[in-house]
Order: C-alpha cells, then sequence, then structure tokens
C-alpha cells in the first residue's frame, strides 16, 4: 500500500517541472525565430546575411539635362536700322508669314525710288542707243549702193562700217545697263521687304530680344530679334551622359526623368538620338544623347533642368543576389582556408552562404546584369530564398532591407 502511494507522489512532483521545462524550451525556440527573422543571421555566426530572391532587375544609366522644345527658330533681320513696331511679345502664338516686328522702312524706300530712277535712265539710254544704231545702219547700207557704183572712196564705206558696229555694241552695253539698274531696283525692293519681320513657322515666343525704338545692326552678324519654338507639346530633354556609361546607350531606350518644379512627379521620355560630337568642359568628356517628350499639359517648359534615368537593360523574373553578397570576403586566413578545402579559384566572382556550423561556404556563381542593388544569377548553387553573407557582425550593426531567410527553412550542407 505504501509503495504505490510513494509512485504517484513522484508523479506529481515531476510533473510541474516537465512543463517549466518545455516552457522554457519553446519560448526559447521562438526567441531564436524571431532574432533569425530579424537579423537575417543568427548572433553566434557573427555574419548579416540577406536572401536571394527572383523578381525584375534593369540597369540605369543616370545624367543631368536641359528641357528644350524639338524645335526652335530664331529670328533676325537681315537689313539694319530702328525698330519701329513689335507685333509679338513672349508667349505670342504666332502664325507662318505672321509680322512679328517692323523696322523704319524710309531709308530702304528711298533707295527703291533711287533704284527705280536709275533704271528708267538706262533703259532712256538704250533706246538713245537704238535709234543711233539705226542711222548708222542706213549709212552704212547708202555707202555700200555708192561704193558699188564707184561714187565715194573705199574709206568713206570702212569708216560708215565701224560706225554701225560701234553704234551696235552701244546698244548692247546700254541694254546690259539697264538689266542692271533693274536688278539693283530688286534689290532695293527685296531690303524693303525685309523691313517687315515674319515669322517663318507657327509657334509660340519663347524668347524677345529687342524693344520699339532699338537699332539693330546687321552689318556683320544677323542680329537676334526673337525664338520662336515650332510645338511646346512636344519637347526633348538634351541630356549630357557620361563617356563612361554612353557606350551601354541606344536609341528606343525609354527614360524617366524628373524636373525641380514638380517634386512628385516623373515624365516618361525615349531616347531618339545619341550624338557622336563629344562636350568636353574641364577634361570631362560627355554626349548629348535627346530624349523625345509629350508635353500636352505645357507642365515643361524650355530651360528647365532634368535629372535623367535611362533604362539600358531589363529583365524580368530573374533570380538575383544582393550586390553587396558579391562584395563580401571573409577575413584574409579564412579566405585561404575556405579556397583551400573547396578547391576553388579565389577570383571567380563568388557568394557565401553558412553551411550547418554557421560557418561561410564559398559558392561560385556567374552573373548578368547588375545595378546598383541585384546582381542577375546565372549560375551558381544559389536557390530563391536562400540566405548569403552580406557582411560581419560588428556590434549593433542590422541587415539590410532585405528580409532573411525563414528559420524554419532548412539550410543545405555543403
Amino acid at each position: 500500500m505504501n509503495a504505490p502511494h510513494a509512485n504517484q507522489k513522484t508523479t506529481r512532483a515531476r510533473s510541474p517541472r516537465v512543463w517549466i521545462a518545455a516552457g522554457l524550451a519553446l519560448l526559447a525556440v521562438a526567441a531564436g525565430a524571431w532574432f533569425w527573422w530579424r537579423d537575417g543571421t543568427t548572433e553566434s555566426a557573427g555574419f548579416l546575411t540577406e536572401n536571394a530572391d527572383r523578381g525584375p532587375i534593369e540597369v540605369l544609366v543616370t545624367a543631368t539635362g536641359t528641357v528644350n522644345p524639338v524645335t526652335t527658330v530664331t529670328v533676325g533681320t537681315y537689313v539694319s536700322g530702328p525698330i519701329l513696331e513689335l507685333y509679338a511679345d513672349f508667349n505670342s502664338a504666332v502664325t507662318k508669314g505672321q509680322p512679328v516686328a517692323k523696322i523704319d522702312p524710309r531709308p530702304f524706300q528711298v533707295k527703291v525710288l533711287q533704284a527705280e530712277a536709275g533704271l528708267a535712265t538706262a533703259k532712256a539710254k538704250a533706246e538713245k542707243s537704238r535709234a543711233d544704231l539705226s542711222l548708222k545702219q542706213l549709212n552704212f547700207e547708202r555707202n555700200q549702193t555708192l561704193r558699188a557704183r564707184n561714187l565715194i572712196a573705199q574709206n568713206d564705206l570702212d569708216t560708215a562700217r565701224s560706225d554701225f558696229a560701234q553704234a551696235k555694241a552701244q546698244l548692247a552695253l546700254d541694254q546690259a545697263g539697264a538689266q542692271q539698274a533693274d536688278a539693283q531696283l530688286s534689290e532695293a525692293r527685296i531690303n524693303l521687304g525685309y523691313t517687315n519681320i515674319t515669322s517663318p513657322v507657327d509657334g509660340v515666343v519663347v524668347s524677345r530680344s529687342v524693344d520699339v525704338g532699338q537699332t539693330v545692326a546687321a552689318s556683320f552678324q544677323t542680329p537676334e530679334l526673337f525664338k520662336i519654338a515650332q510645338d511646346l507639346t512636344k519637347m526633348q530633354v538634351d541630356a549630357n551622359v557620361s563617356e563612361s556609361d554612353i557606350g551601354t546607350v541606344r536609341e528606343g531606350q525609354p527614360s524617366l526623368f524628373t524636373v525641380d518644379a514638380y517634386p512628385g512627379r516623373s515624365f516618361e521620355g525615349q531616347v531618339v538620338q545619341v550624338r557622336n560630337a563629344p562636350i568636353t568642359v574641364q577634361n570631362v568628356v560627355t554626349y548629348d544623347v535627346v530624349i523625345r517628350v509629350a508635353n500636352p499639359d505645357l507642365a515643361l517648359k524650355p530651360g528647365m533642368t532634368a535629372t535623367v534615368s535611362i533604362t539600358t537593360a531589363h529583365r524580368e523574373d530573374v533570380l538575383r543576389v544582393p550586390l553587396r553578397a558579391l562584395r563580401f570576403k571573409p577575413e584574409a586566413g579564412e579566405t585561404d582556408a575556405i579556397a583551400a578545402s573547396a578547391h576553388v579559384d579565389p577570383g571567380a566572382p563568388s557568394v557565401y552562404v553558412l553551411d550547418a556550423n554557421g560557418a561561410p561556404q564559398r559558392v561560385e556563381i556567374q552573373t548578368g546584369l547588375r545595378n546598383d542593388r541585384h546582381a542577375e544569377l546565372l549560375a551558381g548553387d544559389v536557390e530563391p530564398g536562400e540566405a548569403v553573407v552580406v557582411a560581419l557582425r560588428r556590434g549593433t550593426e542590422q541587415a539590410g532591407p532585405t528580409p532573411a531567410a525563414s528559420p524554419f527553412m532548412p539550410r543545405r550542407v555543403r
């Protein structure tokens, strides 16, 4: 009777201890799981890890540029003189052939009158020469008849022939003078027409450089009066791309850019031209890349500074590893030991994973596209969701933004 009673008391005594031990074990597992999920690695391992995953990867080339109209026409003047009137101002919509300014025409009107008088004089002189030619021709023909009858000397006939030839040449000379005077009149009329400044295209005036009363001189170079943008609903960004990045930029690549005027808005464009002319400023070489963009709401204005990102390569749903993992290297002694034990090429691209003992193990890989966060994994014994080492744990350093592997995912022993 006493023995069973004693066993029953022992069982009751042990039951609380078992439950307490089980609870502590579950608490330890939960704490370890939480710590693993938070840091992406174990405390004892001394390494920070991030997960390999699947997703899109794109390579961007960044640059700065200036927003410009696709076509901008500079309106100048061929003739000199004071500005008499202005018919257009900033932001004025103009059509092709519409007057935008007028230069004082009076000096050119006087030149037209002078040219008309010179043409009239030349024509009158030609008429006089024509009448003289008729007379010299009659004298020559008469002397030919008289000489045939032996009524005049041969010398008289020769003189008449010479006078006739000279009269013919004089008429041709005067007629050429009349043509020259006519050309001078045409030039004077053209210059008079140039006093009316007209728009060469349909568009919007974006710049005006003169005022009424200002004298413009076109002696050495054409003065700039207006700049007219042909169509502000179609703009372009002239981006300066570094010579180190220009090799990957091609026509047709998509682009996004922002301007300071609209901080939260991105504008979509497309590369339409990669110009070969280098731009060198203080030994820095860049190339002009033209990006075409639609501007239906006229939000973009000429001269805005754009921060441009050109997508030079893009792939969807690829296996990616953090770029930090490619730069991670263990301590010098560990590197030699790992390379010797795995019989791998130390110079080949690689990442490190943790084995069952928490030690880093080197895995050779082959990469494709890279950006500032990820590298595309083309070959290598790394699976999606597997944690790769990105850094040594130093103090309270935390892992990167990529979630770490689940504590319930078994790690492979290599």
